[in-house]
């Protein structure tokens, strides 16, 4: 069965920590697949936040997700601190990927938790459809 493989870039633009709580963890023990995909969220608009910006506001266009990619490569559990890292990766008229790595620090080591991409569309909320990526966009993603 094939897996899901997502190429990282080696640099990332934006970075910041997102602490594991209590209603994270599942019936496992650990943070479930879902919330995993809930942090990478948080750390997206924290991404945008940094310039201002909104998911239903980045630079005068409405963003949609159009698919997510997640690598899980360790567990996370609660009183985690988990790093993610944020960076733009290809942009296209109407759209563009997001790269995140997931980290977290054990004994004073870097643990690799996951590797995300999420494809976002720009899109006119009001007129329902999707629209270009705003200039003044293309600038905060290609940093």
């Amino acid at each position: 069965m094939a897996r899901i493989k997502i190429d990282i870039p080696v640099s990332f633009s934006f970075s910041c920590e997102i602490p594991v709580r209590i209603t994270d963890i599942n019936y496992g023990g650990h943070v479930g697949n879902d919330t995993v995909l809930t942090i990478i969220h948080e750390a997206r608009m924290q991404f945008l936040g940094n310039s201002n910006y909104t998911e239903m506001n980045f630079a005068g266009a409405g963003l949609i997700m159009a698919d997510a990619g997640i690598e899980f490569k360790s567990e996370l559990f609660y009183g985690d601190v988990v790093r993610v890292f944020v960076t733009a990766g290809e942009v296209s008229k109407i759209g563009f990927d997001l790269y995140y790595k997931l980290e977290k620090l054990v004994d004073d080591k870097k643990v690799l938790v996951a590797v995300a991409k999420t494809g976002m569309i720009c899109y006119d909320y009001s007129k329902k459809k999707i629209i270009p990526v705003p200039d003044k966009a293309r600038e905060i993603l290609n940093r």
